[in-house]
């Protein structure tokens, strides 16, 4: 598996636009862009090569709102960027590693990816992600 870099720090926070303040106005990051689906919003900051993403729950029901309500929003995952997802997912199979995605699905701007289990992670949520092909989403 070739891993190329942290491609993002996932953040949960309960309200986005909220949380522009601190990144934009506080340390000065321009913001990269956002993606809205049914249930979520985020905000994605470049810093150097990688990115904070800023997740928050637009419905009560949502992963992200349920999150915050039980005090547990903050970091939640890292985001590594590997050049095969294909290929990671089966060497870490073979390696016995539990993956909460047993295939990859779509994720932001089109990236396929992928969740490995916490328990074989030291409790660290760990997403792997495949960029689409011409390479980076954010400027």
């Amino acid at each position: 598996m070739k891993v190329k870099r942290i491609e993002h720090v996932g953040i949960v926070v309960r309200d986005v636009e909220a949380s522009r303040k601190l990144w934009e106005g506080c340390f000065g990051i321009k913001l990269g862009g956002t993606e809205d689906n049914a249930t979520r919003r985020l905000a994605l900051y470049p810093v150097g090569d990688s990115m904070v993403e800023l997740l928050a729950g637009l419905t009560p029901d949502s992963k992200q709102a349920k999150m915050i309500a039980e005090g547990k929003g903050g970091l939640n995952h890292i985001c590594l960027e590997v050049e095969s997802i294909d290929e990671a997912l089966a060497e870490l199979k073979a390696k016995g590693i539990p993956l909460l995605d047993q295939v990859p699905r779509i994720g932001h701007a089109g990236c396929r990816i992928a969740f490995l289990d916490p328990s074989a992670t030291e409790n660290c949520l760990i997403e792997l992600a495949e960029l689409p092909a011409g390479g980076a989403h954010h400027s």
